[in-house]
């Protein structure tokens, strides 16, 4: 498989902050790639690294085997889309589509005609007279990823694209975009700290911490097998076991993971296994109810299916989970 984009031991210091430290990566053509990590991770750096805003201190970055150290973002063949739009108010939205045409150098005619057809693979054919201001938070995003896709990127760029954008439009848009980059084919790198954003749209994730990716793999690799008690405890929700009560379930002395849905009350199965706990504490969240348990030297959280009978708060019940729900850590805090 051909690599998009390759990063060789790049590092980006910024006097005496690693912002971004010793990384290797390869992006596959074609692929939705998600950068995911809290705030200071170094994703964000990685995704202007690639796209020609910051130069590495250290290392080599290619985009389709070539060197792009030194290469102006103009040359680079990719695009950002920015989380704030950065649209021009004061352009309709045609010639806001069509502005990075009108900077080549490409006749009116043609840009017009460009733009207008990538106004159409974001469903907004006929709004090109409209200036942003009469439009809303999700159609404005639909105008900043055409003016980047008119331009016929080989790979696209998006910092935080949804983050402005309300939970119901947030979540249509993940569904579109994901749709769109499927029908076009293009190379996209998806830059986020929103885990269900990452799980939920890419191919591939890589987990940044402190500079550096600290996992990359599927979605369900990166959520059922974390490598680290951080990556357990930032992709979703986990309950971290210490070594010792692991070692009372499996008889191994590890750091775990125990994803709250693994959890069930009343009857278990068999092979299952059980911990003696007391319920503290509910919160109802529409299709589960999560639940606080204390056991003799942990906490743990469940969620479980709305409608589950549960004892009263303060009372003592047994929790079931499979064995192999009780997932064994690396020694990588």
């Amino acid at each position: 498989m051909t690599s998009a984009v390759s990063f060789r031991d790049v590092s980006r210091h910024f006097g005496s902050v690693k912002a971004v430290d010793q990384v290797n990566l390869d992006i596959v053509e074609g692929e939705f790639f998600a950068m995911l990590g809290p705030s200071g991770s170094g994703k964000t750096t990685c995704l202007r690294l690639v796209a020609g805003f910051e130069q590495p201190t250290g290392g080599t970055i290619e985009i389709f085997g070539e060197n792009a150290n030194g290469v102006p973002p103009w040359k680079r063949g990719v695009n950002t889309v920015f989380q704030d739009y950065a649209l021009f108010p004061h352009m309709n939205i045609l010639d806001n589509v069509a502005y990075g045409l009108m900077v080549r150098g490409i006749d009116k005619a043609a840009r017009h005609k460009a733009a207008e057809q990538a106004l159409d693979l974001v469903a907004l054919g006929g709004y090109g007279a409209r200036k942003t201001g009469q439009l809303s938070g999700g159609q404005r995003q639909r105008v900043a990823l055409a003016r980047a896709l008119v331009n016929e990127p080989k790979v696209l760029l998006l910092d935080e694209p949804l983050g402005a954008l309300d939970l119901k439009l947030r979540e249509q848009m993940q569904e579109e975009l994901k749709t769109l980059q499927k029908s076009l084919g293009i190379t996209f790198i998806f830059v986020t700290h929103d885990q269900g954003e990452a799980l939920s749209m890419a191919d591939r994730v890589a987990v940044f911490n402190n500079g550096g990716i600290v996992q990359a793999g599927t979605p369900e690799d990166i959520y059922q097998k974390p490598a680290s008690r951080f990556v357990a405890d930032f992709v979703g929700s986990s309950n971290i076991l210490p070594p010792d009560f692991t070692a009372s379930l499996t008889g191994t002395r590890a750091w775990a993971s125990l994803r709250p849905e693994a959890i069930r009350d009343g009857a278990g199965k068999d092979g299952d296994l059980s911990v003696q706990a007391r319920l503290t504490s509910r919160s109802f969240l529409g299709s589960v109810t999560r639940v606080s348990l204390n056991t003799d030297t942990v906490k743990l959280h469940a969620n479980l299916p709305a409608g589950t009978a549960l004892p009263a708060d303060g009372e003592n019940t047994v929790v079931h989970f499979p064995r192999e729900a009780v997932h064994i850590l690396g020694d990588a805090a």
